[in-house]
């Protein structure tokens, strides 16, 4: 590999995290990420940093749903959640939408192509 394409594996040492699990067994995976100085103590100049996780099973198998969640503890992790998912989801949707929509103009490019003889 060249300089340029060098991967940078530096760890930030002023931006660490102690990464907690919270879940309800169900539908909902909150991630609470406990930032933390290089020596592992809590490092209350910062704020916690709350994710959501969840999966939606669809016939073609599970798709995983992760978001930030707007919250500053874990009430209001837990109360933005459904939120953040319906959201999140909501965007999925439409990406998807937007994919098919672009496959289905290559699709009518392609078969344009098709030389037919005799016509």
């Amino acid at each position: 590999m060249s300089d340029k394409q060098q991967i940078d594996f530096t760890v930030d040492a002023n931006n660490l995290y102690r990464e907690e699990a919270i879940t309800d067994l169900k539908v909902a995976s909150i991630r609470r990420m406990i930032p933390i100085t290089a020596d592992g103590k809590d490092d209350s100049s910062r704020s916690p940093v709350f994710f959501g996780h969840t999966q939606v099973m669809t016939p073609q198998g599970p798709i995983p749903l992760q978001a930030k969640l707007p919250a500053n503890n874990l009430t209001e992790a837990i109360a933005t959640f459904p939120q953040a998912m319906e959201t999140e989801m909501a965007r999925l949707v439409q990406e998807l939408q937007k994919m098919q929509a672009e496959e289905q103009k290559t699709q009518r490019q392609n078969d344009s192509r098709i030389i037919v003889p005799g016509r």
